[in-house]
């Protein structure tokens, strides 16, 4: 995510970093590469002038702390002000009505509105404990009130029928009631994506707006449009009262112009952000966060809630004990964690999270993908429980066998064994409780598992 914007700005602090002191001229050298590295990540032009200007005017301006290096100071300003621009904190969503509680959700084609919907139903169901409904007021896709329908079904959320013969304002008012008589805490209202905005697509929004009061109105946009998204945004704003924004599709957005161009041009919030195609790839924006990621320092806290979330604490914790207790980390437990891994999202999602990881290079990193993962635990599957728990059985005849039954190259073996032995290395000194071994044990396996034939 963002990957330009963090490659570019992370060379350009570098260099000033290591500077005695701050002057004019390194000053105004930074912030031009600063500059243009924003424009790159197509930022939109007020918001990268209003942002270099901050930024220069207190470099200039403050008193540089005993604590920090000129250098790092510049960073930290930096940072201060890329949290700014994005609206300093995570604004929660506002569900303080009387049940059910409505939310709009607008858009154009194309941005993931009706999968946005299920996530954001998923994720309220998951996180905040609320019985959630939904609806599709889209009257001229047939498909897309049945995709809402499937992906209702599948994550157990109440939905509620319509056709496309109905008036969206008819069906969101049937939703509402019928949410009413099962005791629903939300109902989230899917609408039709505008292709552009069309006065008279928006005409019916408003009046579907105005008909059923919404707590949130929130407009979902997809990320890779850049500073575009900015404007549509505000082009629905000035139609809508919105109540915030949901950036979509921001895995695939290595520039990052639509999330450090919205706030500043619409006034409202980015209040989740979709980091993938799966249903629970949905996060609360976090501004803080989004900032250190940006400049390369990576978001232990999100990494930590995101562990919490989807990590099976029971599996975990046997883990633990078993290491306590002297036992070897064995190739079953090394399939456990790889499958841990994939329901967090994969290695991709975690990468950008662990601090340093800018430091690794790209083409490193571009190994470093998901279906290496199940190359991975495809090639553990293909060996006996007996091979696993007792890996240093696995020699030349065994190795052929397993890379033959899960349709490999004998190498592909051989890299797998090497990666688990490391991993092994990294988990004794997990038991010892050293925290920087075990990050360093963590680098060390992402490089691992880079090294292809």
């Amino acid at each position: 995510m963002f990957d330009n914007l963090t490659d570019r700005l992370s060379s350009t602090l570098k260099k000033i970093k290591g500077q005695g002191r701050l002057t004019e001229d390194n000053i105004k050298d930074t912030l031009r590469e600063v500059r243009m590295a924003l424009l790159e990540a197509d930022v939109a032009l007020p918001v990268v002038t209003d942002f270099i200007e901050r930024v220069k005017t207190g470099a200039l301006g403050q008193e540089v702390q005993t604590s920090l290096s000129p250098g790092q100071s510049l960073i930290k300003l930096v940072q201060a002000e890329l949290v700014a621009v994005m609206g300093e904190a995570n604004e929660k969503l506002s569900l303080n009505a009387v049940p059910p509680a409505i939310i709009l959700m607008a858009g154009l084609q194309g941005a993931g509105k009706t999968t946005t919907v299920a996530k954001l139903g998923r994720w309220l169901k998951e996180n905040q404990k609320k019985k959630v409904g939904v609806v599709s007021a889209d009257v001229y896709r047939p498909a897309a009130i049945k995709q809402l329908q499937t992906l209702a079904n599948d994550l157990s959320l109440e939905f509620f029928e319509s056709d496309i013969s109905q008036k969206p304002v008819d069906i969101a008012k049937n939703a509402i009631d019928a949410a009413k008589k099962k005791f629903l805490d939300v109902v989230i209202v899917d609408t039709a994506g505008r292709l552009h905005v069309d006065d008279e697509m928006m005409g019916e929004i408003k009046e579907l707006h105005a008909a059923i009061n919404p707590v949130e109105t929130l407009f979902v946009v997809d990320s890779m449009t850049g500073q575009d998204a900015a404007v549509t945004a505000k082009a629905f704003n000035d139609a809508l009262p919105l109540t915030g924004v949901i950036l979509t599709k921001a895995d695939g957005d290595a520039r990052g112009g639509a999330a450090l161009s919205i706030r500043h041009i619409t006034g409202k919030p980015i209040k989740f952000i979709g980091m993938g195609e799966k249903t629970d790839a949905l996060e609360p924006f976090y501004p803080d966060r989004l900032a250190s990621r940006i400049l390369g320092m990576g978001d232990v806290l999100g990494l930590i809630e995101e562990i919490e979330q989807k990590v099976d604490k029971a599996k975990a914790e046997k883990l633990v004990k078993k290491l306590q207790k002297g036992k070897s980390f064995d190739l079953e437990d090394f399939r456990e964690q790889l499958l841990q891994m994939q329901n967090m999202g994969g290695v991709g999602s975690m990468l950008d999270k662990l601090p340093g990881m800018s430091s690794i290079p790209q083409e490193m990193k571009d190994k470093v993908n998901d279906k290496e993962l199940s190359r991975q635990i495809a090639v553990i599957n293909s060996m006996t429980m007996k091979e696993r728990r007792y890996p240093d059985l696995i020699k030349g005849t065994r190795k052929k066998r397993i890379a033959d039954g899960c349709g490999q190259q004998l190498s592909d073996v051989n890299r797998i064994l090497k990666q688990f032995m490391m991993m092994q290395k990294m988990m004794k000194r997990f038991k010892t409780g050293n925290m920087a071994n075990m990050m360093r044990g963590i680098k060390n396996n992402v490089r691992g598992m880079s090294m292809r034939r």
